[in-house]
């Protein structure tokens, strides 16, 4: 941020006399010499003042107190030296996501509608941050790559929908792709991973994939990164959908939620993160709260102020414009003895 003051600007005090000096010095009386029978070569031009140089000495004399005054222009510098967090969320889309144990304005929602505001919020919240999208049900694959674009991510978000994937529920393997984006040797540090988590966020148990949630587990902790585990859905028999061939919802009918709470347990006490268990709207949300608070990077930016002097803008021109009223004045003066008349004898015998 850019300002401009004056750092002593009492000095602007002084325009205030310069206009009594203009009047003072346009009272005082300018000698002339009497000579007889001089009207006919007299010339106004000898006894009046000069525009001129009055005109540029005032001109002047006002830039150079406005350089007296010590214009500034000041800068508010700022540098961040801390870089934020690398995060990859693993995102659950078998189709038992589509269960509708969530409320929303008293509507009932599905698990994926329910969470997908939650990440958004999450995402925008974490500006600094890059953060990239891990979707797994059958198999698992990136949907996005860490990036800083968080306005692209948002638009991969709304691109996520459940059957995009063959069904199924391989966490093993979301977690071990999340893992595999997050490999930098540059922010390793014997061996660990630096300034890395990962949410992985399902409804099931893990039933498909080469990798189980075990082994995923231990190679999150040999590279030292985190994973913070969130089970959505409530306990017990829930509502699914049912669609005709049309894709319209036509009823539902009761299925027992198979969510692996021990499994997400594991893993975030193996890996130093944690376990949340979201069976509402508002859990998920503290869920991602209580994440974003664990996992937040303290900015320590440095401020500091560059202050540039600006006088010499005014001040060169003003001293140009005395020496240029100087020189006219003394231009002047120089003429005016060249033409004065010589002394009559007649009266010099008297």
């Amino acid at each position: 941020m850019n300002q401009f003051i004056l750092k002593d600007p009492w000095w602007l005090l002084a325009l205030a006399v310069l206009p009594l000096a203009i009047w003072l010095r346009g009272r005082r009386s300018v000698p002339v010499l009497l000579v007889p029978f001089a009207a006919s070569w007299h010339r106004p031009s000898l006894t009046s003042l000069s525009r001129w140089p009055v005109a540029l000495a005032v001109t002047g004399l006002i830039l150079l107190i406005f350089a007296l005054a010590r214009p500034q222009r000041v800068e508010d510098k700022r540098e961040v030296h801390s870089q934020g967090y690398d995060i990859m969320l693993a995102i659950d889309l078998s189709t038992s996501m589509l269960s509708e144990d969530f409320e929303r304005d008293g509507e009932r929602i599905n698990r994926l509608q329910a969470i997908k505001p939650v990440i958004q919020a999450f995402i925008e919240q974490r500006p600094a941050d890059r953060i990239g999208i891990v979707l797994f049900s059958g198999r698992a694959y990136t949907m996005a790559p860490l990036t800083f674009d968080h306005d692209w991510l948002a638009s991969q978000l709304e691109r996520m929908k459940i059957g995009m994937i063959e069904d199924g529920t391989a966490i093993g393997d979301g977690l071990g792709v999340a893992l595999t984006r997050l490999e930098q040797a540059k922010r390793e540090n014997s061996g660990k991973r630096q300034g890395a988590f990962v949410v992985l966020l399902t409804d099931g148990s893990n039933n498909r994939g080469s990798l189980n949630p075990e082994q995923a587990a231990e190679l999150a902790k040999a590279r030292g990164i985190p994973v913070y585990t969130v089970g959505a859905g409530q306990v017990g028999y829930v509502h699914f959908p049912i669609f005709d061939q049309s894709g319209r919802k036509v009823g539902y009918r009761r299925i027992a939620s198979d969510l692996d709470e021990d499994a997400l347990r594991s893993i975030a006490d193996t890996t130093g993160g944690r376990f949340f268990r979201s069976t509402d709207t508002k859990t998920v949300e503290s869920a991602f709260r209580a994440i974003d608070k664990a996992q937040k990077i303290e900015f320590q930016a440095k401020s500091y102020l560059i202050t540039t002097e600006l006088f010499i803008w005014p001040a060169a021109p003003g001293l140009f414009a005395i020496l240029l009223a100087a020189l006219l004045g003394t231009g002047r003066l120089a003429r005016g003895r060249a033409i004065r008349p010589p002394v009559n004898p007649q009266l010099a015998r008297t």
